[in-house]
């Protein structure tokens, strides 16, 4: 594997996610807050893209318009060449949330069988795919089992599972590991890196954490407080395979020198002008 490229990403290649002038208001009771103003992005096909910056500056917001979960104020978006409606219907992405969003009265691989359901899979191929996934995600053993009895951990991992269950293009991952200690935070990272190597998937992830983002990343978008902007991007030239022993590297600790100074400037307000629009209280996006 050649020293700072991505095993997946496919240099020059057409951009999978096109983000074009994209601005989005949300109404606050009389008034208006501006979660993302201007924004412009590009991610290329079997790049994994990290998005961080303060609360509330518009990182789950522009991970929403991408998936049609709500729609931008001004500006254009493309998703696999199509409008973001269209690349949901056709189910271009999958969508991992904050919370693994699983039915405890549903086995583990019953969750992950689900899309597939929906879509009218035949019965036998639905759970040949789900087990498939289970063995991808190191869950095989517990395919049998309820929500309930499973850790944090091992539940956000049926949700990533589920999420690739009918072979999506992009994926698309709101803080998956937030609510998990750092121990298993990190393994998940490492649980993260090798299915994304394993099926070339363009990822979009959302994250609060430097390290994480660094970790993970082809590339870090470092967005301002609200109005949410894309300050900065940076490549991450960190040579594959990643293992424990990346973090401890020097350039490791560049890169995430280099994000927390971008963030800095984010918080002294460097390149994050304020908007007249921007209700006085505060609102989460």
């Amino acid at each position: 594997m050649a020293e700072g490229r991505s095993p997946a990403s496919v240099p020059g290649g057409a951009p999978v996610i096109s983000v074009r002038g994209v601005s989005k208001v949300f109404q606050v009771g009389k008034g208006e807050a501006v979660a993302l103003q201007d924004a412009d992005l590009e991610v290329r096909q079997g790049d994994f893209v990290s998005l961080i910056g303060p609360s509330g500056c518009g990182k789950t917001t522009l991970m929403r318009l991408i998936a049609d979960l709500t729609e931008p104020t001004t500006g254009e978006i493309d998703v696999a060449g199509k409008t973001p409606r269209q690349a949901r219907e056709d189910r271009e992405y999958g969508y991992v949330f904050q919370a693994p969003v699983l039915y405890e009265w549903r086995t583990v691989l019953a969750n992950v069988t689900l899309p597939l359901e929906i879509m009218g899979f035949d019965r036998s191929k639905r759970r040949e795919r789900a087990r498939e996934l289970l063995r991808m995600v190191g869950l095989e053993r517990f395919e049998r089992s309820y929500p309930w009895q499973l850790s944090g951990g091992m539940q956000q991992r049926v949700s990533i599972a589920r999420a690739l269950a009918f072979d999506p293009k992009l994926l698309l991952m709101d803080e998956p590991f937030g609510a998990l200690d750092e121990i298993t935070r990190e393994a998940m990272n490492l649980e993260l890196l090798r299915l994304w190597q394993e099926t070339r998937k363009t990822v979009v992830f959302v994250t609060h954490s430097i390290a994480e983002a660094v970790f993970l990343s082809t590339r870090i978008v470092v967005m301002t407080a609200r109005p949410g902007r894309i300050r900065e991007v940076i490549d991450v030239d960190l040579p594959y395979p990643r293992t424990a022993a990346t973090r401890e590297t020097p350039r490791f600790f560049e890169l995430t020198t280099q994000v927390r100074e971008a963030l800095r400037g984010v918080e002294h307000g460097q390149g994050a002008a304020p908007s007249p629009r921007v209700a006085e209280r505060s609102v989460g996006y």
